[in-house]
């Protein structure tokens, strides 16, 4: 019953994830650096506070969970602290385990926010020259800079960008943009910022070309 039930779940995921993996890994990482950015920038406070207010309600020192199921009750960390854990499945239903180890794990949704809305369905000399000779060549210097950039700053902002490798911003957002609809890089509107990642793709094409 075992070796039947792990082949049942082997075509499951090779029938239901696998063709969208790179999908599912490219909008986590995109989430996770969006969660950085809010605790670098605003503290725990601003991170709990952002996650998924509908249902996650942080109310200090107490961080309120709605479930689906309506249990109540409360969990103690006592210096466990929490595994906070983006989902792209059952998005609408927080999940928590109390009895994880080595500590709890909550999850919320990936990419969740009025100002979190998708973008897509899914020194300048220095910044240039670190990229990948073969890449530069085919992607041409200034947009392999970005890309590169992009890839070794996950996160980071349209200004940030520009500051990295010393252009415009009008141009490193245009460059970003040529990149994101080659499925080469992500982006998402946080608040007022387009906070840019790169896709698996993007970094498998650094790799391949490193």
């Amino acid at each position: 019953m075992l070796q039947q039930l792990a082949d049942s779940m082997h075509l499951l995921h090779r029938a239901v994830l696998a063709p969208y993996w790179s999908h599912v890994v490219t909008d986590l990482a995109a989430d996770r650096a969006v969660r950085i950015r809010e605790l670098l920038h605003g503290g725990v406070e601003r991170l709990l506070t952002g996650l998924y207010p509908p249902r996650i309600r942080w109310t200090p020192p107490t961080l309120e969970v709605a479930m689906a199921s309506g249990i109540q009750g409360d969990l103690r960390l006592e210096g466990r602290g929490l595994l906070l854990v983006p989902s792209l499945f059952g998005s609408e239903s927080p999940v928590i385990d109390p009895d994880a180890e080595p500590q709890p794990f909550l999850t919320y949704p990936a990419n969740f926010g009025a100002g979190l809305t998708p973008l897509t369905p899914f020194s300048a000399e220095s910044a240039a020259a670190s990229a990948p000779e073969a890449l530069t060549s085919l992607l041409g210097r200034t947009r392999a800079a970005v890309l590169h950039a992009i890839a070794t700053h996950p996160g980071c902002n349209t200004a940030e960008l520009a500051g990295v490798l010393g252009i415009g911003a009008s141009g490193a957002s245009q460059h970003a943009t040529v990149l994101r609809q080659a499925g080469l890089v992500t982006t998402l509107r946080h608040r007022n910022n387009a906070v840019h990642t790169p896709t698996s793709t993007g970094l498998s094409l650094l790799m391949l070309h490193s």
